[in-house]
């Protein structure tokens, strides 16, 4: 757990946006994993991952979490507007990530069947399941005001910092 006297773990001189994405996701993973460690509340690491990844990434206007509960995802903590707080699965991109276990990359949200517009604003969607021992915890969701924000680096970059973010809040979700 951590001191309150010691301070956060995140510098947030790291990722810059400037660069290669893969240096810029690097840089991102070695920064999220030290402000995850040590923490054990989901819900303190959930925000704090969102924060760190809404403010690094370059060109977003919402980042955070749905978890699971039942058969729909539940908002969870995030940056951004006031987003859906229940998403059925498998309705919209979260739910169809989820649903199908598998990384959701939309160019463009409106051409996407069934679109949860949470955020008018939005224009393209990533989404990332989380998954533990072959259960489904929820998913990231990434939007961008901007039509083809994310592309296949994005999703390999942002898969490798949901493994960093399920390896510190699966054992809490899964207890």
């Amino acid at each position: 757990m951590h001191d309150a006297g010691r301070s956060t773990p995140w510098t947030g001189q790291g990722p810059t946006g400037v660069g290669p994405k893969a240096t810029l996701y690097h840089d991102l993973a070695v920064e999220l994993d030290g402000l995850l460690t040590g923490e054990t509340d989901l819900t303190a690491n959930a925000a704090n991952a969102a924060a760190a990844i809404y403010h690094s990434l370059p060109d977003l206007n919402w980042a955070g979490f749905y978890f699971l509960h039942g058969k729909e995802l539940v908002l969870g903590p995030f940056q951004g507007k006031p987003a859906c707080a229940r998403i059925p699965l498998p309705r919209g991109v979260c739910g169809t990530a989820a649903a199908e276990r598998r990384s959701v990359l939309v160019g463009n949200v409106e051409a996407f069947p069934g679109h949860i517009a949470c955020d008018s604003a939005s224009r393209s969607e990533l989404v990332i399941p989380m998954l533990a021992d072959g259960r489904l915890l929820g998913v990231l969701d990434l939007d961008s005001p901007s039509l083809g924000r994310f592309d296949e680096q994005d999703q390999v970059g942002c898969e490798a910092l949901v493994a960093i973010i399920v390896r510190h809040i699966a054992p809490f979700m899964l207890s």
